[in-house]
């Protein structure tokens, strides 16, 4: 069974929202993809304190300025098309409080005709925790525990009864609900949020950094499964975060997913002998515009089913 591929939908500021993602979203189904995903970034610090990831001196990219809010976007996507999923890799959960997330998820669901994919994680950014955050940067493993647990209250049967730190539903309807139950993905490489997932989720959404980190990765979740008792399977999707150019990149220091539509399909082609079941590729990043990524995106379609991905 060939790896399903999805497409990053367009949210970095180069594109029109309103036209450009209903136009990429269904322009992608057509091409044959199986999602859509977005991400979240609140906002840019300027100027810059606090580095990427936490590391000092390591610059936020660009890209990362004026990044539209994901379920919006998704929304937008979800009237254009039919059959696509609708994924978040991620969404930075404890940014959002519990209930309304939990509602506006199963809306989403309702909606679409049960296509959401809730893909969550704690994030990095300090400032964007101080901007909007819930609770503490410091609690927030804490807060994604209490998200789930009332996503899947509010997702499930009436009457919502749910006793939490942040969330208090003593008993009532809530509605609409999601068309059928939610996937719950997580962003899981520390081995409290790897037991978190395998407890409490039902996938894993890594980042493509190299074949040989995923795989050890992989391994290392499956065995915790093992050790845990966990019977069902894990439902895994790769975000490649790739830098596509006209022309191939030559020499030495190419990282993986970077270069023309031949090379990202090389990396692919390396990637799905993992034995993941979804790779998203995000190749909104260098594109000029929604023409330019239409273009690549289904280049890279292409190319990839040709080699077998």
């Amino acid at each position: 069974m060939a790896t399903r591929l999805g497409l990053g939908l367009p949210q970095n500021r180069q594109y029109d929202l309103g036209r450009d993602v209903p136009d990429v979203a269904r322009t992608a189904e057509l091409i044959g993809y199986d999602s859509l995903w977005v991400y979240e970034r609140a906002l840019f610090p300027e100027p810059a304190g606090q580095g990427l990831y936490d590391i000092p001196g390591l610059p936020w990219p660009d890209s990362y300025r004026g990044v539209a809010e994901p379920l919006v976007t998704l929304t937008l996507a979800a009237a254009a098309t039919e059959r696509v999923l609708l994924g978040s890799s991620v969404l930075v959960a404890p940014l959002h409080l519990p209930f309304q997330l939990a509602r506006s998820l199963a809306t989403l669901d309702a909606a679409s005709g049960g296509r959401v994919l809730a893909g969550f994680g704690t994030g990095w950014s300090h400032d964007e925790y101080a901007a909007t955050g819930v609770r503490p940067f410091e609690e927030r493993g804490q807060v994604l525990d209490e998200l789930i647990d009332v996503c899947r209250a509010v997702w499930g049967p009436d009457p919502v009864v749910h006793e939490g730190r942040i969330t208090r539903i003593s008993s009532a309807v809530v509605g609409p609900k999601p068309a059928r139950p939610i996937p719950i993905l997580l962003a899981a490489s520390g081995q409290r949020a790897k037991r978190r997932l395998v407890d409490h989720a039902d996938g894993w959404l890594p980042v493509g950094t190299g074949v040989e980190q995923i795989s050890a990765q992989w391994a290392e979740l499956r065995e915790l499964a093992a050790e845990r008792g966990r019977e069902k399977p894990i439902r895994t999707v790769l975000r490649v975060n790739a830098a596509h150019s006209a022309e191939p990149f030559h020499g030495d220091g190419r990282r993986p997913f970077q270069g023309d539509a031949d090379q990202i399909v090389e990396d692919l082609v390396e990637h799905a002998e993992i034995g993941l079941d979804e790779i998203l590729v995000d190749l909104q990043s260098t594109p000029r515009d929604a023409q330019e990524l239409k273009d690549v995106a289904a280049e890279v379609f292409e190319k990839a089913r040709a080699a077998g991905v």
